[in-house]
């Protein structure tokens, strides 16, 4: 009796580990956006739902970070601080791939690439009272160059740069994301403000729909020696209407939004992100207009680091 119990026993412990095993293990996964006021936001909680939706047993979640170098840098970090996914601009990807500009002393060259959104507009705030109608007008006032850290900055530096001003020209240096940076412009506490984002962005038609605002062209032989520098910026026009009091097409700089990973990520697992997300296009356009820019043609054009091979396996296959 003593023995048909322990091997009894032994079963029950045998077919509660098989059962165990058979259960599916979530897969959790951390999006890297930007600011709540930013394109980041609205895309990469879409993405997450379209993940969750699509693949088994996903557990993916869209986090508010400062944007594109602070998401760089939590694609290289470990663990649960880091993340897996994030939105970021092209030049920034590079930057970081390289080793080059703010990630001389953090290198990843382990960040892989999914896709190629849309254009990153820079896009230079300002009130029409403020009498700010060209970048040198920018000497003495108050900016906000973008959160510490974010892509944003380092366009608003290196554009600055190219026109011959320094921030040690500028009355105020404020270091903000896109709605405080237009919170601030809003309350009068602030002159311009530096946006690196698609277009229209969300708190920029807030501020223009309680104000009356006016878009600094960036352009002129100063934009050539910008680009020969820095060739991720390509020209933009920032079209008439685009936001409340825009009544003229508006002469711009822009570089390109993308979608990496973690190079460590499983190549079958990114596989099923991509097509996850080219299955459900319609839900990533609907979160914001300029989702609806990607597409199969359009996602390796400015491409500035390596496919995932998950990634690249599931382009190779849709040729």
């Amino acid at each position: 009796m003593k023995r048909v119990l322990i091997v009894t026993l032994v079963l029950i412990v045998a077919l509660a580990a098989v059962i165990t095993g058979c259960t599916p293990q979530k897969q959790f996964l951390s999006i890297a956006t930007g600011g709540t006021g930013g394109v980041y936001f609205p895309l990469g909680g879409a993405l997450a739902q379209i993940l969750n939706k699509d693949i088994r047993n996903m557990e993916a979640s869209a986090r508010v970070t400062g944007a594109s170098v602070a998401n760089a840098n939590l694609l290289a970090t470990a663990g649960a601080d880091g993340v897996e996914i994030a939105f970021l601009q092209n030049d920034i990807a590079y930057y970081s791939f390289h080793g080059l500009e703010m990630f001389r002393d953090r290198k990843n060259d382990q960040i892989r690439g999914i896709a190629t959104l849309y254009p990153e507009v820079i896009q230079l705030i300002v009130t029409q009272a403020s009498g700010i109608r060209s970048v040198r007008d920018l000497v003495g006032r108050r900016v906000a160059v973008g959160a510490a850290g974010s892509g944003t900055e380092a366009n608003a530096r290196q554009i600055l740069s190219a026109f011959g001003v320094q921030y040690t020209a500028l009355a105020k240096v404020e270091y903000l994301p896109f709605g405080d940076a237009t919170a601030q412009i809003r309350d009068g506490h602030l002159d311009a403000a530096f946006v690196t984002a698609g277009t229209p962005t969300a708190a920029v038609t807030e501020l223009a729909n309680s104000i009356a605002i006016a878009l600094v062209p960036i352009t002129g032989p100063e934009v050539d020696a910008l680009r020969t520098t820095h060739p991720f910026y390509t020209r933009h026009t920032i079209a008439a209407a685009t936001y409340r009091g825009i009544t003229e097409p508006v002469e711009t700089v822009a570089v390109r939004a993308m979608i990496a990973v973690k190079g460590s990520l499983s190549d079958r697992l990114v596989y099923d992100i991509t097509r996850a997300l080219f299955k459900h296009l319609d839900d990533f356009g609907a979160a914001h207009v300029r989702g609806r820019d990607l597409s199969l043609a359009t996602a390796q054009e400015a491409m500035p680091i390596p496919l995932h091979p998950g990634a690249a396996r599931f382009f190779r296959e849709r040729r």
